[in-house]
Formats: C-alpha cells, sequence, structure tokens
C-alpha cells in the first residue's frame, strides 16, 4: 500500500434498518438554511446539495466535476498552494484542514469549510508494529474545534466519525467498543458531522449487505445533533478491500437515496480501492459505476429545490405489504407538486401502498423510471425489489387543496 493512502483507508468499512417506521415519515433533515450562518462555508442555495469525494488528486477535480461532485473532503499533506490553485481552476470547493497553507487562504472562496483528522472515535495507531491505543477523547476534538473557530469563525468545521455511529459492536474502536454515549460529546467538536460504514463490502456477516446501517447511522447523528447541525455521510462505490464483493450501482443508488430521506444533508463518496491492486480513484477507471454515480448526482441536483424545501404540514403516510419489510419515505410539496421519496429498508420484495391525501386521481410519475402508477382516492401502490428506491411526482390541479409546506 501507499503511504498515501494510508490516512485514506482509514475512512472506515463496515443494524438492519432498526427503528424505520412503517407508517410515517423517516426522520425530517433540516434544510441548507442552516449554511446560513457561515458566510464562506457550503452554499445555502435551495438548489444546492452538497456532493463530494474523499481525500482525492486535485488534478482529477474536472473529472468529478463532470460526475456531478461539486467539493473535495480532504486533500493528501495538505492544503499546499498547488492543491488550492488546481482546485480553483476547476470551481471545485474544498473541505480541509487548518494548516499554515490554509491560514494565508481565509479570504479563498475555494474553502467552504474545515475538518478534523479523520475518525477520532476510533482507536489510534501507536506507530508502525505498535497497535492500537484508545480513541481520541471528546475532549481533545473540542478544544481543536475551539482553536479552529477562533481563527475562522466564517466556516463550519467537519467531524467524519466511523462505524461505531452505526454498529455499536464496531471493534475498531479498541477500548470504547460498545461506548455509543460518547458521540453526542465528539459532535460538540463540530458544526458538520459526517460518518461511515460500507455494508456491501463489510467484512463482518452483522453487517455485511445490510444497507440500512447506512440509514441507522444517519438517524442516530440526527438524534444526537437534535437536528440543529447538518449531517452527511459518506457512500461506497469501489470493493474497497474486499476481492469478492463490490457494490452494484442499483446499491449505490439505494444508498444515497437511503441517506437522504433519513436527512442527510450531503454525500461524500469513497471511491479508493485495494482490491485487486491499489487505486486511489477506482471510480474513475470504472466505466459503468461512473455513470451511474453521475446519473444518481444528476437526479439528486436536480430534486435539490424538492429536497430543501421544509416539511409540509400534511403527513404522507406508506402502509408496506408485508408489514414486516419497512419502507421509510420523504414528503414534500414544491411548485405545485406532491413528491414522495421511498426506499424499501430490507432486503426482501415489498409492495407499499402511498396516501397523499390532496391529491384525489390521477398518475404518479416514478422519476428517472419511464413509468407512471394510477393514483385514486388519494393514493397509490408500488412494488420494490430489495433496497430498491422510487422516487414520485403526482401534479396538483388548481382545485385540489395544497399540504402547504407553512402552517397556517
Amino acid at each position: 500500500m501507499r503511504p498515501a493512502c494510508r490516512a485514506a483507508r482509514r475512512c472506515g468499512c463496515g443494524w438492519l434498518a432498526m427503528g424505520i417506521a412503517g407508517l410515517a415519515l423517516a426522520a425530517e433533515p433540516a434544510s441548507n438554511t442552516l449554511y446560513r450562518q457561515w458566510p464562506r462555508g457550503p452554499s445555502a442555495d435551495p438548489a444546492f446539495i452538497p456532493i463530494a469525494v474523499w481525500l482525492q488528486p486535485p488534478r482529477h477535480a474536472e473529472a468529478y466535476r463532470r460526475a456531478g461532485i461539486n467539493t473535495y473532503v480532504g486533500l493528501w499533506r495538505g492544503p499546499t498552494e498547488s492543491q488550492l490553485g488546481d482546485l480553483k481552476r476547476a470551481g471545485m470547493r474544498v473541505i480541509c484542514e487548518f494548516n499554515e497553507t490554509a491560514r494565508r487562504h481565509l479570504e479563498d472562496g475555494t474553502i467552504i469549510g474545515w475538518m478534523h483528522g479523520d475518525e477520532p472515535d476510533n482507536a489510534q495507531s501507536l506507530g508502525e508494529g505498535k497497535g492500537y491505543g484508545p480513541p481520541i477523547p471528546p475532549s481533545a476534538v473540542v478544544a481543536d474545534y475551539q482553536r479552529i473557530r477562533a481563527a475562522d469563525p466564517t466556516r463550519p468545521v467537519l467531524l467524519n466519525l466511523g462505524q461505531g455511529v452505526a454498529w455499536d459492536d464496531w471493534h475498531g474502536r479498541g477500548t470504547r467498543t460498545r461506548h455509543p454515549e460518547d458521540y453526542p460529546e465528539y459532535i460538540q467538536g463540530a458544526d458538520i458531522v459526517s460518518f461511515d460504514i460500507y455494508p456491501v463490502v463489510h467484512d463482518r456477516p452483522a453487517v455485511r449487505g445490510q444497507l440500512g446501517f447506512v440509514a441507522r447511522g444517519v438517524e442516530r447523528l440526527i438524534g444526537w445533533t437534535g437536528g440543529r447541525k447538518p449531517v452527511w455521510n459518506c457512500i461506497e462505490c469501489t470493493r474497497i478491500s474486499n476481492p469478492t464483493a463490490k457494490p452494484t450501482p442499483a446499491q449505490v443508488r439505494s444508498e444515497v437515496w437511503m441517506s437522504l430521506i433519513h436527512g442527510s444533508r450531503g454525500l461524500i463518496y469513497f471511491v479508493h480501492e485495494w482490491q485487486p491492486r491499489f487505486d486511489e480513484s477506482a471510480l474513475l477507471h470504472d466505466p459503468e459505476m461512473l455513470a451511474a454515480v453521475t446519473a444518481i448526482n444528476r437526479q439528486v441536483h436536480e430534486l435539490a429545490p424538492v429536497l430543501n424545501a421544509p416539511p409540509p404540514r400534511h403527513t404522507f403516510q406508506v402502509v408496506p405489504d408485508p408489514a414486516d419489510v419497512p419502507v421509510a419515505i420523504m414528503g414534500r410539496v414544491h411548485e405545485g407538486a406532491a413528491y414522495v421519496f421511498a426506499v424499501a429498508m430490507r432486503d426482501r420484495l415489498v409492495r407499499a401502498r402511498f396516501s397523499v391525501g390532496p391529491v384525489a386521481e390521477g398518475v404518479a410519475e416514478v422519476l428517472g423510471e419511464s413509468r407512471t402508477v394510477p393514483v385514486s382516492g388519494g393514493s397509490f401502490t408500488d412494488a420494490f425489489e430489495p433496497w430498491a428506491a422510487h422516487l414520485y411526482r403526482v401534479a396538483l390541479s388548481p382545485t385540489q387543496p395544497s399540504p402547504s409546506s407553512n402552517p397556517p
């Protein structure tokens, strides 16, 4: 393994969809108006959603921009003047460490945030061949956060945590394994909180293939932050270190929409790969996955104004059949249409009946699938493959009462 990749690998690997209500909306995300508090932070434009890539060479910024990426998170041994120059020329924004070079660029709009070292909640290396010590204490993370905020209060500080956010049995936390109570303390040291877990390529049977761990981590972070801080999360799209498993485009799409439906406000693709050979930018060298990720990102960007709309006062509902296969949903109303974003939360087939209230008759357009389903009496039904995500748009006629997003 190249030395430049040891830190990159620490973005982690590795619940079933516990606590997902089959009859109600998933956790409601805060809109990106939260970003308004930072003049030089991520855009608060309703049409903007951060879609990032983890620890990539700036020379690839244009290629990632074409794939729908608008943010870099992390720069190897940076930021350096050269790295920032490459990103500026590509029109790519970055969240990076607060080093001496960064201090000279406090007026540079290319930088939209600062970050801690990756996964302080995991056991920390004591050096080559010396094993691992305990995680970095939350108090140290908070102290570092206060130092950065004192130097620059105009940008948020991002903290990326490990898979212990979603999976209490993650042994990589060492002496703090099964201590989820640490996380509310860590969160005090950040403005934006992220985490990573990669179920498809995970090496532990308890997690392997259980995509719902992604949703669980998002839900827990939102709960621990009280919804007052933006929550982001990482998405797998390569083998990483698994020689026998790799996410499919459908699984990546499921993880993306599962994240957004449960309240994530930013996505970070982890694109490194160690098997069958090392490739720090493996996504760019996988035509099928690159095309899929590009299409996923395009759809997320197109729907950003809907995702960033406030929750409607009307409660959209879903009833799954069978009842023990939950379907998580997000409901929104935007520009004369009701939207339902839905994802099946088990590795089983399920049919779901959706209620959108104000819509009496008509059709629900299934976005990106070139099909519609009939709406009758304000409800419609559709089938889901395991872990599948479907996105619906139902036009509201001028004579139909709208489930206004703004309470009376």
